[in-house]
């Protein structure tokens, strides 16, 4: 059975849909589209947007350690991204006696500027399609295989022969990093080439109190005051290659840098965000949906809430373990209070509905040709049956993930231990030794007791059926009466896997993997967990099949109408307005100003997350912001919405004015459209930017970085 190829139909896909909906790709900007952007505002030429001829914007933008995005703004390397991004390096170089999460940074000088460890940008070179490759070697597996199922053999070889291909380009590109992405729900393949350079150093962060103003009670919502960005700068070896860190090498020169919009926006300029989107589902099937709500999403919100009850009460009783956990903290709350919202949101807007209608349309549309109805008749009640069949085990599995292998950090070690050779002087042993030494560097073993004790109770409440139940509770139930904190206690005071002498007594004497109560603890918790989620295979296998095949179906029951794909990490541009909006009967503008910030200091005493120092208070009440004033309103603009599209992983991307210089970073969404990642709500979605004139104020007459100010050359 040939794979059907939708190459023509794919490529035929241009961007001129709802300017504010859509992920698209770069390098697929045709002359129709570029009229469209040209006629919202749009200066740039699309070989201006994307070229591997010449310098052009994409060459601007870098991938901000696979988890974020980020902006080379100067020459000399340096790099504007999201305060949130480089968190956890502002946390690993923080110390209680030199705490720059609290207090802050400048790198006066280059000298000064602090390795941080760990991270890493990408350079986009190019991307190329390479869909015509994966599908003939998927097409040499059916031949090869005549009577075994398509979607069995999709899902069996699919990522192998990505893999394979991923291999190939790499070994013909020396010097770059070559990967292979899916697009269409795997309608489509392409190979992007990336220079990585990892030498990357702090260079300025405000407060944490700025960096984070409004912490969890604003996250996600607006109006916004945050002054979410920090400053790293990228350096190289003299010849300006990639290098690890060494004192010799160098900043990294660069003849294209984005150039900074000092002159501002008002509400109806054109505005476009590029970066690095990580993950959305806007093609999942309303069966897809629903299991996301009820079945996924639950398990984040319950238990990342039980497990954010415990850290904070350790938290705030000593400040070395504030600072150990910031940056777990940051990450946990952030996707807890996104779960809320898309919940919420879903139901509020009705998406499920919305997509069953959608799913209705396709149906009909495909009753009504001969040639498609036997390709498409079974996919809906086949996604059905199979959403169906694994609905329990996906629910068990999100509890058992979060509590588990999320939640109790005892877990981490303790499975490295298990799984570590006998041999001191192997390579997996110095590997285990130094992936545990940065582990208990931000590690409170009095913590994450409280937390098994916690957790164990509470997954217990909420997943019923003991078949999904660990070993550990057979032991608690005979040997602790039931009580997991009793249980807790006892494997915390007796196990090695609170410190890191576990490694060299573990390589002293292997019985303990069969006394060791923590190491007994974790031994089958990675088996129940593929238990767990092998239950329903086939069902799974099902699902992967048809919801590729109904994506099919719409691409081509819509072929006139442009579709982006689904993110996955590669770098996209997004394009609208700044636009303000109204929901539920309250207006909201398109910007925040001082005084906004000043009102929300004044209840610090009542809300903890808006506490500020008060030297930046004065400043903001002194008023003097000189060139960063906006010009239309001599107002200091902090935050602004635009309607681009963004989701995680665009945190810290550039967004552009029409001439391609930098208008801010997008930092986050708004509460009132939360579905995002699922379905777009043309009325209601905002990406919400910090402005870069807010930056610069901060840079300059908070952090007195005439330095950086002098480096940027604005005009």
């Amino acid at each position: 059975m040939k794979k059907i190829l939708l190459c023509a139909t794919l490529c035929a896909l241009s961007l001129i849909s709802n300017a504010d909906e859509g992920m698209w790709m770069l390098n697929h900007i045709d002359e129709k589209t570029a009229e469209a952007m040209k006629s919202l505002g749009l200066q740039l030429t699309p070989s201006q947007l994307y070229s591997t001829e010449h310098a052009s914007l994409k060459d601007c933008v870098v991938d901000f350690s696979d988890f974020c995005s980020g902006v080379v703004v100067s020459p000399d390397g340096l790099v504007f991204t999201n305060h949130h991004c480089g968190y956890g390096a502002i946390q690993s170089l923080s110390t209680p006696e030199d705490d720059i999460l609290t207090n802050g940074f400048v790198a006066r000088s280059r000298k000064e500027e602090r390795p941080a460890e760990g991270l890493f940008v990408r350079f986009l070179i190019r991307t190329e399609e390479c869909t015509g490759r994966i599908m003939r070697a998927l097409n040499k597996v059916y031949e090869e295989h005549p009577n075994e199922s398509t979607a069995e053999l999709d899902k069996q070889y699919t990522d192998s022969i990505m893999g394979a291909a991923e291999k190939e380009f790499r070994e013909a590109n020396p010097g770059l990093d070559c990967m292979v992405r899916a697009y269409y729900e795997n309608n489509a393949f392409y190979v992007s080439y990336y220079k990585v350079y990892r030498d990357i150093r702090l260079v300025f962060t405000a407060t944490e109190t700025m960096g984070k103003f409004g912490g969890d009670t604003d996250n996600w919502m607006w109006p916004r005051q945050t002054c979410d960005f920090s400053v790293f700068r990228i350096y190289a070896d003299k010849n300006g290659e990639p290098a690890n860190y060494s004192s010799k090498n160098v900043p990294l020169r660069l003849k294209n840098y984005a150039r900074i919009a000092i002159d501002g926006y008002q509400n109806g300029d054109f505005c476009m965000t590029v970066g690095y989107p990580g993950s959305t589902s806007r093609y999942m099937s309303s069966w897809g949906i629903d299991e996301r709500v009820n079945a996924i999403n639950v398990s984040t919100i319950q238990v990342r809430g039980k497990k954010q009850e415990v850290w904070k009460r350790f938290m705030d009783a000593d400040r070395a373990v504030g600072i150990k956990y910031a940056s777990k903290w940051a990450s946990s709350s952030n996707y807890w209070k996104n779960s809320i919202g898309m919940n919420k949101a879903i139901a509020d807007l009705g998406v499920i509905r919305q997509k069953q209608q959608l799913e209705g349309k396709i149906k009909q549309w495909y009753n009504g040709r001969k040639d498609l109805k036997n390709r498409f008749e079974d996919m809906f009640g086949k996604l059905e049956e199979a959403y169906g069949k694994r609905r329990e085990d996906v629910y068990a599995a999100g509890f058992f993930r979060e509590t588990f292998m999320r939640g109790i950090e005892l877990y981490r070690v303790a499975h490295m231990l298990n799984t570590m050779p006998q041999d001191a002087d192997s390579t997996e042993a110095a590997q285990v030794r130094s992936r545990m030494e940065a582990f208990f560097k931000d590690y409170d073993a009095k913590l994450d007791e409280a937390t098994m004790a916690a957790l164990l109770k509470n997954y217990r409440e909420q997943v019923k059926n003991r078949r999904y139940w660990p070993e550990c509770y057979n032991t608690i139930d005979s040997l602790y009466g039931g009580d997991e904190a009793s249980y807790a206690h006892d494997v915390f005071s007796k196990t090695i896997c609170t410190s890191l002498d576990g490694v060299d007594m573990l390589l002293a004497d292997s019985t303990l993997r069969d006394t060791d109560l923590g190491l007994l603890y974790a031994d089958d918790i990675p088996t129940k967990m593929q238990e767990i989620s092998g239950r329903n295979r086939d069902a799974s296998t099902t699902i992967d099949y048809n919801e590729h095949l109904l994506t099919q179906a719409l691409l081509e029951m819509d072929q006139e109408t442009p579709h982006y794909s689904d993110a996955n990490f590669t770098m996209r541009l997004s394009y609208g307005y700044i636009q303000d909006y109204t929901a539920g009967g309250i207006h909201h503008q398109y910007y925040t100003n001082a005084q906004s910030l000043l009102d929300k200091a004044a209840k610090q005493n009542e809300i903890e997350d808006y506490k500020l120092e008060d030297d930046i208070v004065a400043l903001m009440k002194k008023g003097d912001w000189g060139r960063y004033a906006d010009r239309t309103t001599g107002d200091m603009h902090l935050c602004f919405l635009s309607n681009n599209d963004i989701t995680g992983g665009n945190s810290g991307s550039p967004m552009f004015n029409g001439k391609g210089e930098l208008l801010g970073l997008a930092f986050d969404g708004n509460w009132d459209a939360m579905s995002g990642d699922i379905s777009f709500d043309n009325n209601l979605q905002r990406c919400i930017g910090v402005d870069v004139r807010y930056m610069l104020f901060v840079i300059d007459k908070w952090g007195k970085a005439k330095n950086l100010i002098k480096e940027l050359k604005m005009k």
